[in-house]
């Protein structure tokens, strides 16, 4: 009897304890909202390759007498590389000038006996039919001279083909014969014949990359990369994607795709085969307002995040409808700066396409940009329907693009952070264009000293920061809060602790029963009686 009051006083003792007041730890983390620059790149390996290769072979057979270049050499246009035995061509076309001479002598035999033939004719010495003869004679002879001809041409076509020229001006990469070796030539060998050199353009070279397929909705043609190589670690090599391969390929259970970046190689310091870190330029942003990514909430999860906050459900609902209309009076806002569309004829508007006022035209994302001199609306959303195609882009769309970046028009990419899985408001998940416009989110800002819901456009972001688009201040503060799965991670813990500890009464104490009675205490481990 002694222990059980014992017990119940200790357990009194430690609820009281329990029960005293404490303040209540800070949950958050206030961030201000500041200035800074946001670049966004995705990194990836591979090996430099030259943009052209050729393959030389010649078109003659037999021996090779010369070799008159070696790996790693220079050469124009025209110049001769190889020299293969030139003694049957040369026979040969020996043998076509000789009966050339044959032909030659026969057609003018012919050609007399048809002058004979008319005067014998003329004296009726002789028939129409020797008189014809003779005439066919003549057309058979001259046929063989032409077929003599071709046989002369051709014999020196075989004879100059002995001599190997450059096709292209460029560096001989590879050296597959040598001298004294036999070739066949591929117009006789139906394996396709020797292949003597290798040559390539070493002026225009390319990386072949592979890129996670997370990555390759953000990247298109045009785009600019930084190529480095460990033979100038501090050099780095400018570049330009030149397209993006439809076949996926797949390495330890990663697709990935493959990017060809295409890089001016003047300097020729820029060798086949080295290995090269490669880095796209995704999107770039200068001093602009930004957040972090974990302050940034999605309408999935800011209700995890305001009971984090204390936020009763009603105060959140009545916070949020007042976010909303702020968020809709500032689009009321920016809809009425911006410079109105000319009129156009009602049945004109609804087939035309959305097309820019003027020198403007308007972006998915709603903003308005001035396009550059000479550029149309059209020209804009055909390059955009491209993107979406993953079709290569011209070199004038290229250009095009390059002068809407320097315009600033593509400062915008993906919201992110924040347990919100990287989807809009509109749970579609940011990708493709999509990276190109960011996306809405909430963040709890710090106003009058308490957390307030409010909606923000994101444009372009990192792995950390989000550019802020709309919605924020310099003035304002934002709250770092717990991710999504981190709260419901605590709260199933807490649950758990509770299905354990009875309800939340500390171990020993008595525990109301339904109907208000009271049981008795539990025994001790072991079955000891009190």
């Amino acid at each position: 009897m002694m222990r059980t009051r014992s017990l119940a006083a200790l357990a009194v003792l430690l609820l009281a304890v329990a029960c005293k007041e404490k303040p209540k730890p800070v949950v958050y983390q206030a961030v201000p909202a500041e200035k800074r620059s946001i670049v966004v790149s995705a990194r990836a390996t591979g090996t430099i390759q030259p943009d052209t290769v050729v393959e030389v072979k010649s078109k003659a057979s037999g021996e090779i007498l010369d070799m008159k270049v070696e790996t790693g050499q220079t050469v124009e246009r025209g110049t001769l590389l190889v020299r293969v035995d030139q003694r049957t061509p040369k026979n040969t076309l020996e043998q076509a000038q000789a009966d050339l001479e044959v032909a030659k002598a026969r057609l003018q035999n012919a050609e007399v006996q048809e002058k004979r033939a008319e005067e014998l004719f003329k004296s009726q010495s002789i028939s129409q039919e020797e008189k014809e003869n003779a005439v066919l004679a003549v057309a058979n002879a001259r046929a063989a001279l032409v077929g003599a001809q071709v046989a002369v041409e051709n014999a020196k076509i075989a004879m100059d083909d002995t001599d190997v020229l450059a096709p292209i001006t460029g560096t001989i990469i590879a050296k597959l014969v040598e001298r004294g070796q036999v070739i066949s030539s591929p117009t006789r060998d139906v394996g396709g014949g020797t292949v003597l050199l290798r040559m390539a353009d070493l002026n225009l070279v390319q990386v072949r990359t592979l890129v996670d397929e997370t990555d390759i909705g953000k990247i298109h043609a045009g785009l600019r990369a930084t190529v480095t190589v460990d033979a100038y670690p501090n050099q780095p090599f400018d570049g330009e994607v030149l397209k993006i391969e439809p076949q996926a390929e797949t390495q330890q259970n990663v697709t990935m795709f493959p990017v060809l970046v295409r890089i001016q190689n003047q300097s020729g310091l820029l060798k086949p085969g080295m290995n090269s870190d490669v880095e796209i330029h995704i999107g770039e942003r200068d001093n602009v307002l930004a957040v972090p990514n974990a302050s940034l909430r999605t309408p999935r999860d800011v209700a995890s995040a305001a009971s984090v906050l204390g936020i009763p459900g009603d105060r959140l609902q009545a916070l949020l409808a007042d976010a909303q209309k702020r968020r809709d009076s500032l689009r009321a806002t920016l809809a009425a700066s911006q410079p109105k569309r000319d009129s156009a004829p009602a049945d004109t508007a609804k087939k035309a396409d959305p097309k820019p006022a003027g020198n403007t035209f308007t972006m998915p994302d709603g903003r308005e940009i001035p396009l550059p001199s000479g550029v149309t609306g059209k020209q804009v959303q055909a390059i955009f329907a491209k993107f979406r195609n993953r079709e290569e882009l011209t070199s004038a769309d290229r250009q095009i693009m390059q002068q809407l970046r320097q315009g600033g028009a593509f400062g915008g990419g993906m919201g992110g952070g924040g347990g919100n899985g990287g989807r809009g408001f509109g749970g579609r998940r940011a990708g493709g264009s999509e990276f190109q416009f960011g996306g809405e989110y909430i963040v709890f800002a710090l106003r009058n000293g308490a957390p307030t819901p409010t909606y923000i456009r994101t444009g372009l972001t990192d792995l950390d920061f989000s550019e802020v688009v709309n919605g924020l201040s310099e003035k304002d503060s934002v709250l770092v809060l717990p991710s999504a799965s981190l709260v419901q991670s605590q709260q199933e813990m807490k649950n758990r602790f509770t299905q354990m500890t009875g309800g939340g009464a500390v171990p020993g104490m008595q525990q109301a029963r339904p109907g208000g009675t009271t049981g008795a205490a539990r025994p001790p481990a072991g079955g000891g009686k009190p």
